[in-house]
């Protein structure tokens, strides 16, 4: 049994959920922030105490030269009396990553040294194999950027906003008119018809993730969209329960705690049709000279 089930997926702090406003400090405790010439670029998760899992896309070599990760962050403007910093020493994006298509878009960062864990600063559980996250699962997404019109004002804290599963086959079915393929390896959420809450540009690579019983799960690594919050086109993951393997055979001391998840509902939300292609996302314009695709949707406080 990995030693990161003792700790992982239980923030202390963590008393009330209310979507698409301020995150409380602490409640998010394994939420990162990727920086690079002083400017946040990407989120991830603290999945131990060496390393964070992030996307694929936010990296556009394995170069971790000039890169600082924040853990314990609360907001990316001001103090933050309960954080740390490292540099990292390792990134590995996935063998498998395509940037036109956006499969297995996941990374691992090695950071340059171990942290202690906080009550503000603790990892994340992650689903394994065998977990399912049906259509309908409340989950959380926490980030902090916004687009352009809708940039947060200062300190700019971490927003945090629910939004639920979307079925793999209901949201192959809002992406196919772009010629875009939802893969198994994938997971969507939102407000499918409804729209007004997702994640966005600067929260490329930060969790999604549910509760079971009193531990938090990660499903899904912010991964790409169409717009900010549009009804027709909820956010995409990367599905985190696909890659317990390649984790494990990656981090092979301290393994991160793998959980079990099992939604409530009946509707499945894997075994999507997979279309042979789909459109390339634009790109952020970051001047970092980083390619990252344009994720879902905004997080509305």
């Amino acid at each position: 049994m990995s030693a990161q089930l003792d700790v992982c997926g239980q923030p202390p702090l963590n008393t009330r959920i209310v979507g698409g406003e301020d995150a409380p400090a602490g409640a998010w405790p394994w939420q990162a922030s990727f920086h690079r010439n002083d400017r946040h670029f990407c989120g991830g998760s603290l999945i131990n105490k060496d390393w964070v899992m992030s996307a694929a896309h936010c990296f556009s070599s394995t170069n971790p030269s000039g890169l600082v990760v924040y853990l314990g962050r609360q907001n990316q403007q001001g103090s933050n009396s309960n954080e740390v910093s490292r540099t990292v020493s390792q990134i590995i994006r996935h063998p498998d990553y395509n940037s036109v298509t956006s499969d297995n878009d996941v990374s691992l960062l090695r950071l340059s040294s171990s942290v202690t864990f906080t009550n503000f600063i603790r990892p994340i559980c992650l689903a394994a194999a065998d977990s399912t996250f049906n259509s309908g699962t409340t989950s959380w997404v926490t980030g902090w950027d916004k687009p352009q019109s809708l940039s947060l004002p200062f300190p700019q804290t971490l927003q945090e906003v629910d939004v639920p599963v979307v079925g793999n086959s209901d949201c192959q079915r809002a992406y196919s008119s772009n010629s875009i393929s939802i893969t198994n390896n994938m997971v969507c959420a939102g407000l499918l018809g409804q729209g007004g809450k997702d994640s966005c540009q600067g929260d490329s690579g930060g969790p999604l993730v549910s509760k079971q019983g009193s531990v938090w799960v990660q499903a899904g690594v912010v991964s790409f969209g169409i717009g900010c919050a549009l009804a027709e086109f909820p956010g995409v993951y990367a599905r985190v329960s696909q890659y317990q393997s390649w984790i494990n055979t990656r981090i092979t001391s301290d393994q991160p705690g793998f959980v079990t998840f099992t939604s409530g509902n009946t509707s499945s939300s894997s075994g999507a049709p997979s279309p042979p292609t789909r459109l390339l996302r634009g790109l952020l314009s970051l001047s970092l000279s980083l390619l990252p695709l344009l994720i879902s949707a905004c997080l509305l406080s």
